[in-house]
């Protein structure tokens, strides 16, 4: 799960029953005996979940599977039936849930709907949107809908720099919409969403570091976090994203100018343990980092989750990444998902 402020973080343990308690001492207890032992041992279900409300986007950012149209499996978008079934039969035990994995969730008509009713299961909700759908009716059905938090995507503090990788966005309409946001917290005098600022940090942008700070105090926006881009071709880095800041990147320079990742792959992941994803048509995969769904680990249209949590793949998949990380094509560009803090 992400790391949480004080207040953010009061919030969550609000949503602690002895059921999701009971879950993640399980579940944690389970990770730490798999790393002593060598060998996956998985006991409880879930604490985070992740949810796919549309593969749709609306710009074209150049490392995204959403914005290059890219996906070699199908598009489309969740529908709520779907949806609150699969809630209804997790939500004692699920903590966290995310609406997000590719697509940009205001484009689906009921995504608002959703996160109510997730939110009245008393589960903490977090989406990820790049804010040009949150006019001011949508700000206040956001607020109204219990949405814990909310991460707005702003990689730029001027619309020249913004459009470099953002590419068909407009900044003034992601600043609109924060304002909005802020605007309608107040009105509603609710404490909820959270509101943050995630700046993925990118040569074009590195720049702005501080320039993103005063942005967020300026708008009321409570926190600034920075990202690390992914970035697919690493190596010879085509797109000139890597910062040359290595605090910002998950990339080192060799002395040929060529990159490598700059941290180690252990044979262990966290997120194997305490998470995964689910797309719009009810698949089930690793993480993430998984854009294409190539490792289907179950399919909720058929299966239930919690058997397909403990099914033959799933045992397979953590004991492969147990034994070579760095042979699993979507472990090899990762450098999360190690430490139990990690994002």
């Amino acid at each position: 799960m992400p790391r949480l402020n004080v207040n953010d973080s009061i919030n969550l343990i609000s949503k602690l029953s002895l059921a999701r308690l009971w879950n993640a001492i399980k579940v944690y207890s389970s990770y730490q005996i798999s790393r002593f032992l060598k060998t996956p041992v998985q006991w409880g279900l879930p604490v985070s979940v992740s949810f796919e409300p549309t593969t749709s986007c609306n710009l074209r950012c150049p490392e995204c599977p959403s914005g290059l149209r890219s996906f070699s499996r199908p598009t489309g978008m969740l529908q709520n039936d779907f949806f609150t079934t699969t809630i209804d039969e997790i939500h004692q035990h699920v903590l966290y849930l995310i609406f997000y994995f590719q697509g940009e969730p205001y484009l689906n008509p009921a995504f608002l709907d959703m996160v109510k009713y997730a939110s009245d299961k008393k589960i903490y909700t977090a989406t990820s949107t790049n804010a040009h759908y949150l006019n001011d009716e949508a700000a206040r059905k956001t607020v109204e809908s219990g949405l814990d938090r909310l991460i707005i995507s702003i990689d730029g503090t001027t619309q020249d720099v913004y459009k470099k990788y953002r590419i068909g966005g407009t900044l003034e309409k992601v600043t609109e919409g924060a304002k909005n946001i802020v605007k309608w917290r107040k009105k509603l005098n609710s404490k909820t969403p959270f509101i943050f600022f995630q700046f993925l940090v990118v040569k074009p942008n590195e720049h702005q570091i501080e320039d993103i700070k005063k942005l967020a105090k300026e708008i009321g926006v409570d926190e600034v976090r920075f990202k690390t881009a992914q970035v697919y071709d690493y190596k010879d880095d085509p797109n000139q994203l890597i910062p040359e800041n290595e605090k910002f990147s998950r990339y080192k320079k060799n002395p040929d100018g060529t990159h490598r990742l700059k941290n180690k792959l252990a044979n262990r992941c966290w997120k194997l343990w305490h998470a995964n994803v689910i797309t719009w048509d009810g698949l089930v995969v690793p993480c993430c980092f998984d854009k294409d769904a190539a490792h289907q680990l179950g399919n909720l249209k058929g299966q239930s989750f919690s058997e397909i949590w403990k099914n033959d793949n799933y045992k397979q998949f953590r004991k492969e990444l147990m034994n070579s990380r760095k042979n699993i094509d979507i472990c090899a560009n990762c450098s999360e998902g190690v430490s139990v803090w990690e994002e």
